[in-house]
């Protein structure tokens, strides 16, 4: 049985700072984030994470998968593992990474890797937030996998006052 991807997964973008401020790069703890298997699906589909980060990859289904990237950023390939395994990979370098599973072809999902902290996945309504930004000006732009060419670009200003500040992105 093959499951289809959500539509809403499918609308997940990543806006982020083209031009992080030099706190953004500073080292922090190892991280963990997680990209379960489930109903023959990478859940979530897209996921945002910053350089070095581990990513788990545990199998909630009743069958083997096999998750592997053929990406320039990262390649990796995890084998093949059994339900209720885990597995995980640590990505090093920014880029976008495609995730696929060798075994079930329908499979695939985005992993986007960062430099820096300053990043967000939209919501169910397309919406996003990025806190702690210092003040100053910056270049946002949005990734989403529909975007072919340069993506849309945003500049705005955070006031020496910190406060909230808005930018919208259309995508076609």
């Amino acid at each position: 049985m093959s499951a289809g991807r959500d539509p809403l997964e499918r609308r997940r973008s990543v806006v982020y700072l083209e031009d992080a401020p030099v706190a953004a790069f500073e080292q922090r703890e190892d991280r963990r984030a997680r990209m379960d298997q489930r109903n023959e699906r990478f859940v979530p589909h897209v996921l945002a994470i910053v350089a070095g980060t581990y990513v788990d990859f545990p199998n909630d289904d009743n069958t083997y998968h096999n998750v592997f990237s053929l990406s320039k950023t990262d390649p990796f390939n995890l084998g093949r593992y059994a339900a209720g395994k885990s597995k995980a990979e640590r990505f090093e370098h920014p880029g976008v990474v495609r995730v696929f599973c060798e075994i079930h072809s329908q499979m695939n999902a985005f992993i986007v890797v960062f430099a820096h902290r300053f990043f967000a996945t939209t919501d169910d309504d397309g919406r996003y937030r990025i806190d702690n930004i210092p003040p100053g000006t910056y270049t946002m732009a949005v990734w989403n996998e529909t975007i072919r060419g340069d993506p849309p670009r945003r500049t705005v200003t955070v006031p020496e006052a910190g406060g909230d500040v808005e930018a919208d992105f259309s995508i076609r």
